[in-house]
């Protein structure tokens, strides 16, 4: 496989999961973005810990879904995260989530 042929492959991957993205976004409530991924959730709990001297955030995600070209199954029930660096979660509000006119559903 030639390197113009992975690149094509991975932006091939990276539509489909914007595809998947806008068809799934309208049945969760929160964007929960970590240092490594973007998940979509409906439930979402984020604890400061810092039992070993160092802060660090633990973040709690129910019915899950991960931004990820690369895992088969993007859809979890229950996620932890543990990190050291920011966590941004945010609310989704039903304008957030309304398409431009011709783009899809």
């Amino acid at each position: 496989m030639s390197a113009e042929d992975l690149e094509r492959y991975e932006n091939e991957q990276e539509l489909a999961l914007y595809k998947e993205y806008r068809d799934v976004v309208k049945i969760f409530t929160y964007v929960v973005e970590t240092d490594r991924r973007f998940y979509l959730c409906n439930a979402v709990d984020v604890k400061v810990r810092s039992e070993t001297g160092d802060a660090y955030f633990e973040v709690t995600m129910t019915d899950a879904w991960v931004w990820d070209i690369y895992r088969p199954a993007r859809f979890a029930k229950n996620v932890k995260v543990l990190t050291f660096k920011d966590v941004n979660v945010e609310e989704l509000a039903d304008s957030d989530v309304k398409l431009p006119p011709g783009t899809g559903s």
